[in-house]
């Protein structure tokens, strides 16, 4: 059994010199999306302990899902009782949440909620001449290092993080109004922290746990060696939006849909949201711009 409590939201404001702004979003990227129901329950069968990725899992009644392992991360939308979810990215959970895809979304949602249904079978071996491991394209790694920092804190001027390493205790905690901030921990970067070490520019800045800040979005919006300018309508896997007007900036890693439209990102957000994959409108003040190379 375990008592369970209801799960709040937390709203991103910021306009920062440098980096977190806003300005030039659209007003959709401050609404949150209101929760399921989950006020103090009984849960009988609760989900608890480790599980194989890739195993289904199913929901015992309105569930959250969340841009991270928290009770102070946005609600991404609220999947529907006897839904079944995905585990991904790590066998065991952080705390009591656990990384999970569904219908294609990925977020973290708690285990109160959820049963297991089914583990993936295991994996046949394969003789020595078959490979194993297909060789990944520099923008899938670069998409494989945005999704390492999920879930770490946005800490101003910063850019490190432990790939596929975050937990509760060293995500990192930023309160405040940056740049003047303040910033609990170790580990986390702002949004231009964040994309220089996922295009890793320089060539040397290829470390996640290494501190490194090289750039301003004052920099990713000028083209020069390292990057250039592309249309927003021909947007590649890995490429970045980015925009700053001289008092505010900011920038993002680009995934998948309309490059006008509606877009999955991977960002450091803001204070309030930390680093996260989300989908996200982008304001007609950024342009894109790719990884010289890429």
């Amino acid at each position: 059994m375990a008592a369970m409590t209801r799960i709040g939201a937390v709203v991103l404001t910021a306009a920062l010199v440098g980096c977190a702004g806003t300005a030039g979003d659209t007003a959709a990227d401050s609404e949150l999306l209101a929760g399921g129901n989950e006020d103090t329950a009984t849960i009988s069968s609760e989900l608890s302990g480790g599980v194989a990725i890739g195993s289904t899992l199913k929901t015992t009644s309105g569930l959250n899902l969340r841009t991270g392992a928290g009770m102070d991360y946005r609600v991404r939308l609220v999947i529907p009782q006897g839904a079944t979810v995905t585990t991904i990215n790590r066998s065991t959970p952080d705390g009591s949440w656990y990384n999970i895809r569904y219908n294609g979304i990925e977020g973290w949602a708690h285990g109160g909620y959820l049963t297991l249904v089914s583990s993936p079978s295991p994996t046949q071996p394969t003789t020595p001449t078959t490979p194993t491991t297909p060789v990944s394209s520099a923008r899938d790694q670069a998409i494989a290092r945005a999704k390492g920092a999920v879930g770490f804190g946005y800490r101003w001027g910063k850019g490190r993080w432990i790939p596929n390493g975050v937990t509760s205790s060293n995500k990192g905690v930023c309160t405040g109004s940056c740049p003047n901030c303040t910033y609990r921990g170790d580990y986390g970067a702002d949004c231009s922290g964040f994309v220089a070490k996922v295009w890793t520019v320089p060539a040397s800045n290829n470390v996640m746990t290494t501190e490194s800040h090289p750039y301003s979005t004052w920099d990713f919006n000028r083209a020069n060696s390292q990057w250039s300018v592309v249309s927003r309508s021909s947007l590649k896997k890995a490429d970045a939006l980015v925009y700053n007007d001289g008092s505010a900036g900011h920038v993002l890693i680009y995934e998948s849909g309309d490059g006008w439209g509606s877009v999955w990102s991977y960002e450091a957000r803001g204070c309030a949201y930390g680093i996260v994959h989300n989908l996200r409108t982008v304001g007609s003040a950024y342009k894109g711009i790719a990884r010289a190379g890429y």
